[in-house]
């Protein structure tokens, strides 16, 4: 698992984000990752990005959620919020813990707000 990336998200922007769980099948093993970008009119097409590519590497991928990311380089802040229709809202604590161990000396906050 050590290969696939915790983090693949837009560097700047207001977009969609997933929360997926990668578990080899047969395996105990198992871990969470995010992914983002504003290239998504809806989550469903992150998810159809990533299923693929993950499936590949031998994991079965589960979107456990997804909802908004809002990411300022130059301020070094990340806002996590909001809800995805399709996949319900993801654990926006948990999606924020992913994102602190790759964007060390940013402040990234969440909150349940739709905006």
């Amino acid at each position: 698992m050590a290969a696939v990336r915790d983090v693949e998200i837009d560097p700047d922007g207001t977009f969609k984000y997933i929360l997926v769980r990668l578990q080899r099948p047969g395996s105990e093993e198992r871990r969470d990752i995010v992914r983002g970008t504003k290239a998504a009119e809806f989550h469903n097409h992150i998810f159809e990005k990533v299923n693929p590519e993950m499936e590949k590497l031998g994991y079965e991928c589960k979107c456990l959620g997804g909802g908004k990311i809002d990411h300022n380089s130059k301020e070094k802040k990340i806002r996590v919020y909001g809800a995805s229709t399709g996949y319900g809202k993801a654990d926006h604590s948990v999606t924020v813990e992913i994102l602190k161990k790759v964007y060390t000396d940013y402040e990234i906050t969440w909150s349940d707000d739709k905006k």
